[in-house]
């Protein structure tokens, strides 16, 4: 591979993605349409049924975050044998992967996974945020 790099900083610096992505013609403003029709078009594109389709789509959300772990080995250059070979932006790409594999297999467990996730994510943010206030 070839080497690549992003200039030295923090990696939290913003990508070169548009500031507004609502406004791209490829980025409905609405996550959970695009998670829908994604969740529809591999639904009648599966090969399995049943338990073992829902077992395959945890899976690849396996395979998603070991693409992160790969992704940031490297861009820190952690493998002596090859290098940089990664950047931030595709940290940051591979971690976007996983919440949409994660938001998908969601769909496939829920059908009203936008609830779960917001019932979910209030809980999470009242243990945490509300201990602060406490």
């Amino acid at each position: 591979m070839s080497e690549r790099s992003d200039a030295p900083g923090d990696p939290r610096q913003p990508s070169h993605a548009p500031d507004d992505p609502t406004q791209s013609s490829h980025a409905p403003g609405d996550p959970w349409r695009s998670v829908e029709l994604l969740y529809s078009w591999l639904d009648s594109n599966r090969a399995h049924d049943g338990r073992e389709l829902l077992l395959l789509r945890l899976l690849k959300l396996q395979e998603e975050v070991g693409e992160v772990a790969e992704a940031v080995i490297g861009v820190t250059g952690s493998n002596p044998r090859k290098g940089t070979t990664h950047t931030w932006d595709d940290v940051r790409a591979e971690l976007c992967d996983v919440i949409i594999t994660a938001m998908v297999a969601l769909r496939t467990l829920a059908p009203d996974a936008r609830a779960v996730l917001a019932a979910h994510l209030a809980g999470v943010a009242e243990r945490s945020l509300g201990a602060r206030r406490g």
